[in-house]
């Protein structure tokens, strides 16, 4: 009989290649009971009809085996089961109080903060949605049979002794949520066996439905994450609760692509400020909650390199540039009085090299377009080094040579204020655009091989540079004065005028750069991108977030969300190639060519 025939059952296997088509892994936390990690096989079940591949993970608190395992997986499926020690919310035990599944807390907690870091979609339920508010910054009340107290709103009951396939109350969904898209009515029938509850969803999470007497029972992120927490039992509903599941799944597939993506293309930041943090004593290799940059957000986020600038601040009149810094980081500094503006830039650089020298095995210094690629292929990230303010030179041509040496790849001509070299966007017109003396920086810029930044630049200086340099120019952080009113914004006439010579101009995460009113989100940075790619075309735009300079906005907050992006690529349909380009390919041409033009003599 074939069933007993175990080669009849592999001929159908081998009988076609690949053997199996791709199902994206969805992780599932076990319960725990009686000595052993087990699980309702309708969990299981539910994510294999909703085209997944079910991985059940223990109850274990190692950070190596946590670690691997959101290593491997697309989702997470966080499922019910008993109570949470209220001590994870800093209370003690109520007489309501049910077990606690102490066994269970730590490991899920833990992996749902470090899947939540690694932008890994998720799913929650019943004891699931509160381990998301737990984790996440939320509160659970530990007993909500009195949460109608002191209210008009009906009492009803969450603890069922009915079966659990069984419908017993409704729920009020949100228009505007995922939840709605997935049933398309704003009230649906929900089965209910649980005392405990989310009464606070936190920052990060947003309440999308609830009972008749008010207790939560969905939240979403608002974060523009695909994270959702639902109260009831969907794996006990068969066909409606089949729905959540596909969500998931679909979710999973969409992370996945994204995931394969990042593995084939190179993904680089080109402005980020996180050498201002220096002064703080940050800790480039550890998860630094003072930094968006660092090598575990570069990780979880799936970046491959970023440019970090050297930031300085240009004095007003009066003010001297040492008074404006901070040196007491660098190792052997001299006393603020003496620091010049060249000087500071190489004690940053000077930390960069010593932030490399220690993490080595992770990270590099890269200089060209080969570099970037020779990392990614050995699996370590890149820093490359920039100047943001051609004050660093010092009115001294010669030093454009030396930070060429140094290995930096662009200089911003200027920043909130004019300087020798050109007026800033907002400064005062002191040379009616680029000076004299800025002729000679770009010309020298050109021979060495270092890319003219005119973010910040005011339009006038813009337009000369655009005229006086022999190859491209770039906007490392600019956006779109058409979506956003800001002096700091390129027009559209700019925008034209840089890809007809060839450059590019990336979107930045300012909020004030992306709009006027209201929260900016990615949203709105997507919009500036698509706004510029209208104007300017594929070949000519990219990403400067403008991390740790005060950009980051809610769905881009930090390096560890960047793959959000490529996602938001994804929905909208750009091709691979056309990705390649907004992840720094565009860039990375422009920058080779800049490289090529270089006076070797």
């Amino acid at each position: 009989m074939k069933s007993f025939h175990l080669q009849s059952h592999l001929n159908e296997i081998h009988a076609t290649f690949p053997e199996a088509k791709h199902r994206p892994v969805i992780g599932i936390t076990a319960n725990y009971a009686n000595e052993d990690a087990c699980l309702r096989d309708r969990y299981y079940k539910q994510v294999v009809d909703a085209g997944g591949t079910p991985f059940i993970i223990p109850p274990v608190a190692d950070k190596h085996v946590i670690i691997n395992t959101l290593e491997h997986i697309d989702a997470l499926l966080l499922t019910g089961g008993g109570d949470y020690n209220p001590l994870w919310c800093n209370e003690e035990p109520s007489p309501r109080l049910h077990a606690v599944n102490a066994t269970r807390d730590l490991p899920e907690l833990l992996i749902t903060r470090l899947a939540f870091n690694r932008q890994i979609p998720m799913l929650g339920i019943c004891r699931g949605i509160q381990t998301l508010a737990i984790a996440l910054d939320g509160h659970v009340a530990q007993d909500i049979s009195g949460n109608n107290e002191g209210n008009d709103k009906p009492s009803i009951k969450h603890s069922q002794d009915a079966d659990r396939n069984e419908l017993t109350h409704s729920i009020t969904i949100a228009p505007d949520s995922h939840l709605f898209n997935i049933y398309k009515s704003e009230r649906i029938y929900v089965n209910s066996f649980h005392h405990q509850a989310v009464d606070d969803p936190g920052k990060r999470f947003r309440t999308t439905a609830t009972a008749p007497d008010g207790t939560i029972e969905a939240i979403e992120s608002c974060e523009f994450k695909p994270i959702m927490g639902v109260q009831w039992h969907p794996e006990w509903l068969e066909e409606e609760g089949l729905k959540l599941f596909q969500w998931l799944v679909a979710q999973a597939n969409n992370f996945h692509v994204a995931k394969q993506l990042h593995g084939r293309l190179l993904t680089l930041d080109t402005h980020c400020d996180t050498p201002m943090f220096f002064p703080q004593g940050i800790q480039f290799n550890q998860r630094d909650p003072r930094i968006l940059v660092d090598l575990h957000k570069m990780d979880e986020g799936h970046q491959d390199a970023v440019i970090m600038a050297a930031y300085l601040p240009q004095p007003k009149l009066g003010e001297t540039f040492s008074s404006k810094v901070d040196v007491n980081w660098a190792d052997n500094s001299q006393q603020s009085t003496a620091i010049t503006p060249t000087v500071y830039a190489d004690l940053i650089f000077d930390k960069i090299e010593d932030i490399v020298h220690d993490n080595s095995q992770y990270i590099s210094i890269a200089r060209t377009p080969a570099d970037l690629y020779e990392d990614k292929r050995k699996g370590r990230k890149s820093i490359m080094m920039a100047i943001e303010n051609g004050l660093a030179l010092e009115h001294n041509l010669a030093n454009v040579k030396h930070f060429a040496q140094r290995g930096v790849v662009y200089i911003t001509l200027c920043h909130n204020g004019d300087n020798d070299i050109c007026d800033s966007a907002k400064g005062c017109n002191t040379h009616n655009g680029v000076s004299q003396y800025g002729e000679k920086v770009i010309a020298e810029m050109n021979d060495y091989g270092i890319m003219v930044d005119l973010s910040h630049a005011s339009e006038k200086s813009f337009y000369d540079a655009l005229q006086i340099s022999r190859t491209p120019i770039v906007c490392s952080h600019s956006n779109c004065r058409a979506l956003c009113d800001h002096p700091r914004n390129l027009t559209d006439d700019q925008l034209r005028a840089l890809a007809a010579r060839g450059g590019v101009a990336h979107t930045t995460l300012y909020a004030g750069f992306l709009r006027k009113d209201g929260q900016a989100t990615i949203l709105d940075a997507i919009r500036h991108l698509e706004h510029a790619i209208d104007i300017m075309g594929i070949d000519n735009v990219g990403l400067g977030t403008d991390f740790d300079g005060d950009g980051g906005v809610p769905g881009l907050a930090d390096s560890s969300e960047l793959i959000n992006f490529t996602l938001h690529l994804l929905r909208r349909k750009y091709s691979e190639a056309d990705i390649r380009k907004i992840w720094g390919g565009n860039w990375l041409r422009v920058m080779a060519q800049v490289q090529s033009k270089k006076n070797n003599s």
